[in-house]
């Protein structure tokens, strides 16, 4: 199996370590295709033996600002996006790769940004970083798989705190609720995630897959029910008045005059 020619990302190698780089700076708002393209990578390096685990990181200033409410759909889609599959069927791809995958998070990862990282193993991120779940924000209901993987990963106490609020939580503060594994200096922030990878990397790869199966056994299916479940409610909340109040107020950055309707 091979690469094909992306447009989204780009992809290297340095020794054992594949990294995959998202390159729709300096915001790299998430698309159906932009997630496809991962996947697909993804899905390459499961059968390249040379390489034993992944860096997935991005350009620009933010990790991934989430879904691009401005130019694009409400579900995070490209107006036309050449996939035809919608963005969460091309989601739960990510959860079926099978080797072991460290974000390196900077600036700002939002809404389903936020499920990107997620969907990794591991994540390093800095100081600077703002982590934020700000669907409620806009009167919309978690998505990218969040409300099966967040509280697997922070709990469901630290979880429902971060959905219900759409609170910014900083690099340090996500260290310490367990949303990150380690936080370092933003300049060090892509050689840290390489030598993280590479750690890893140099256990038993046949032993490391192993375990990070049994490990992960059930989250593939049961992101995709969770996924399943959040589209349903983000259909209808979208044809709110609300809905269009919090996308209109967050764009105006000013807080939003909700009429539960």
């Amino acid at each position: 199996m091979q690469h094909g020619t992306y447009e989204h990302i780009a992809v290297s190698e340095q020794g054992m370590i594949a990294i995959i780089e998202v390159r729709r700076g300096p915001n790299n708002f998430i698309d159906t295709d932009m997630v496809g393209e991962i996947a697909d990578a993804l899905a390459v390096y499961d059968t390249t033996p040379a390489i034993r685990a992944i860096v997935l990181c991005s350009e620009g200033k933010h990790f991934c600002a989430g879904a691009d409410f401005g130019s694009r759909g409400p579900d995070g889609v490209a107006q036309e996006p050449k996939r035809k599959r919608h963005l969460y069927k091309e989601a739960q791809r990510l959860w079926k790769s099978g080797k072991p995958i460290v974000a390196a998070v900077q600036g700002a990862a939002v809404g389903a940004g936020v499920g990107l990282a997620v969907s990794a193993d591991f994540r390093v991120t800095c100081p600077e970083a703002r982590w934020s779940t700000n669907f409620t924000r806009m009167n919309y209901h978690p998505g990218f798989g969040l409300t099966c993987t967040l509280p697997r990963l922070i709990g469901e106490q630290k979880a429902a705190l971060m959905l219900y609020t759409g609170r910014r939580v900083t690099g340090e503060e996500a260290l310490a609720m367990g949303l990150a594994d380690e936080c370092v200096a933003q300049d060090q922030l892509r050689a840290r995630a390489i030598e993280l990878a590479t750690e890893i990397a140099q256990s038993g790869p046949l032993a490391i897959v192993a375990t990070r199966e049994t490990l992960r056994r059930g989250l593939a299916e049961a992101v995709a029910r969770a996924t399943e479940r959040e589209y349903e409610e983000q259909d209808w909340l979208r044809k709110t008045d609300d809905f269009r109040e919090g996308t209109k107020a967050m764009g105006e950055r000013r807080l939003p005059n909700f009429q539960s309707r």
